[in-house]
């Protein structure tokens, strides 16, 4: 299926129905019932701690879901609400409300349609591990950190400040309020999902947790009276199974310049989850993601999913998982999870009002454990000093401000880190006498090669860019041979060169030639001369001074310092 040309679209759903069989629609079925039903708790979990009610996370997580497995790249991806969204989903309705929501949620989608489009989904891969470890981290601890009312049972009178330390001083203030019945119940679920898996692996500890404490709970108030452990309907008043009707997205250009920094947050960390669950995923099954597809899928998820009231979806690790755990292994095991929490919404809500918060708040806490990656950063200990203090910046920036700015300065402290890498490892050799034509190559025979008086060669082995061309120039000019007549610069180690290269090397060329000293070019690649030559410095030089190795350009320069070229030969 081609779109205008632009993209092609090709969702794994299509491709899975042209040999489908009964057998794999059985391992699809029992797939999608275990995922839809470790969804449902984290579904309701997510929507309540990014401050909406549980049924838009599981209108998020049916509508979100079903069309991420039917418009995806992927075979096996689960889409829906997820713990990253969690802080900006919770800040963007403080600031701007439901609606404000609604309309980030909406661009945000059309942003990964567009990025689906003009075939970004490669680009996204590249960012650097240590940003993805240092915001998911960060998240993990703010998530933890927004469970401590729930899972205490803190009364507190006061608002409380949306900034991670503000938050904290609340809580330390209020800490005298805990309600020791439901820090029991908390703990309590806190230690079914932790054994759970110790018992038997299929069997979600989310879910179980829920079920036990919610009877626990149901019957501690109605046989011995307990009614200070608060539950879902408590909260949010008694759940219906009503489907939401479409509404309007009210765009316009005060309210697209006000969130579009919300809606390209949501949009780029959305790909980068959906992506990295993918590549999870294709390392399990074998497959392999068509990730433009899948920027399309989550781009279409994401611009219906806000007409009907849901929060942003992406493609969740741990749910795909499970799915692939299961036999999950095409599109289908994921539309069966959203059909089966679609019939939990219509005929099991009433149920939901039981459920215990302190629960809850212990089904996050679990989430945000898993999501903090801590092995991940105790084992990146000893990575290079750059890519930690990445981490450590783009984790404190989460924690003490907000994502948008983390993954910017993370990016941009990213790029400075690589760049001086780059410089780092561009080095120059400087040779005056002799030189060994075959030194840094696979040659045996050795060739030795004599410099007349007044030549110097000066190799360039790495990329000539902007963070390498002042350090040749410095390099050039402060060399031990204060007087030269020939000066042969050897590019046969320059992948590329970029615009201040150039400059630079224009600058070196025409002082060299004001004081007198011949410039000869060595071993350039095609693509290096391309680029000199469309600056114009092949002619500066002369053609016949570049030289496509080093024994010519040798002797070029050493005729040219024994005054055996005229200077007609040599083009100025």
């Amino acid at each position: 299926m081609k779109l205008s040309g632009m993209t092609d679209f090709h969702p794994a759903l299509i491709a899975a129905c042209k040999n489908y069989s009964a057998a794999k629609f059985r391992s699809d079925l029992v797939a999608g019932i275990v995922v839809g039903i470790v969804a449902l708790p984290l579904a309701i979990a997510f929507a309540i701690a990014s401050g909406v009610s549980p049924t838009v996370g599981l209108i998020t997580a049916v509508i979100g879901g079903f069309i991420v497995s039917a418009c995806g790249g992927n075979s096996v991806q689960i889409g829906g609400p997820t713990g990253a969204f969690i802080v900006i989903i919770y800040n963007i309705i403080q600031l701007y409300g439901i609606s404000g929501l609604a309309i980030a949620t909406f661009m945000a989608g059309c942003i990964l349609l567009l990025m689906g489009f003009f075939k970004l989904g490669t680009v996204i891969k590249f960012i650097p591990y240590p940003i993805v470890v240092g915001f998911t981290a960060g998240i993990a601890l703010t998530i933890f950190s927004t469970q401590m009312p729930d899972f205490f049972g803190l009364t507190i009178n006061e608002a409380v400040p949306g900034d991670f330390i503000g938050k904290w001083r609340v809580y330390i203030a209020n800490f005298n309020t805990i309600d020791i019945s439901t820090l029991l119940i908390g703990l309590l679920s806190l230690l079914i999902i932790i054994l759970t898996p110790k018992v038997s692996k299929r069997i979600p500890g989310a879910l179980t947790a829920i079920v036990l404490v919610t009877v626990v709970v149901w019957v501690m108030r109605e046989v011995f009276g307990i009614t200070g452990i608060q539950t879902i309907g408590d909260r949010f008043g008694n759940l219906t199974p009503e489907l939401p009707e479409a509404a309007k997205i009210g765009l316009n250009m005060e309210s697209v310049n006000l969130l579009l920094p919300s809606a390209f947050t949501i949009a780029m960390l959305g790909a980068i989850e959906s992506l990295l669950s993918a590549t999870v995923a294709d390392g399990r099954t074998g497959d392999r993601t068509n990730c433009n597809t899948e920027l399309i899928g989550q781009g279409l998820a994401n611009v219906v999913v806000p007409i009907f009231g849901g929060i942003p979806v992406t493609g969740a690790i741990a749910r795909t998982m499970t799915n692939i755990t299961n036999g999950g292994r095409t599109p289908v095991a994921g539309i069966v999870h959203a059909v089966v929490l679609l019939a939990v919404f219509m005929f099991a809500m009433p149920l939901i009002n039981h459920v215990p918060m302190s629960c809850l708040a212990a089904v996050l806490i679990m989430v945000s454990y898993n999501m903090s990656g801590w092995r991940t950063v105790v084992g990146m200990a000893h990575d290079p000093k750059g890519d930690i203090w990445v981490l450590v910046v783009t984790f404190l920036l989460t924690v003490i401000f907000n994502l948008t700015i983390a993954i910017e300065i993370g990016l941009l402290l990213a790029v400075v880190v690589f760049l001086r890498r780059i410089t780092e490892n561009t080095t120059i050799k400087v040779y005056g006498e002799q030189l060994d034509a075959a030194a840094g190559t696979d040659m045996t025979q050795h060739e030795v090669l004599d410099l007349k008086p007044g030549v110097s060669v000066y190799e360039i082995d790495g990329p000539f860019f902007f963070g390498a061309a002042t350090k040749f120039d410095e390099i050039v000019r402060h060399s031990l041979q204060e007087n030269p007549k020939v000066r042969i610069i050897r590019m046969r180690k320059v992948p590329f060169i970029d615009s201040t290269g150039l400059h630079n090397l224009q600058l070196l060329i025409e002082s060299s030639h004001r004081e007198g000293i011949r410039i000869v070019l060595s071993g350039v690649r095609d693509n290096v001369r391309a680029a000199l030559h469309n600056a114009g410095i092949d002619s500066l030089v002369g053609a016949e001074n570049i030289c496509d190795h080093i024994s010519k350009a040798v002797v070029v320069a050493n005729s040219i310092a024994d005054g055996e070229l005229s200077d007609k030969m040599i083009a100025l």
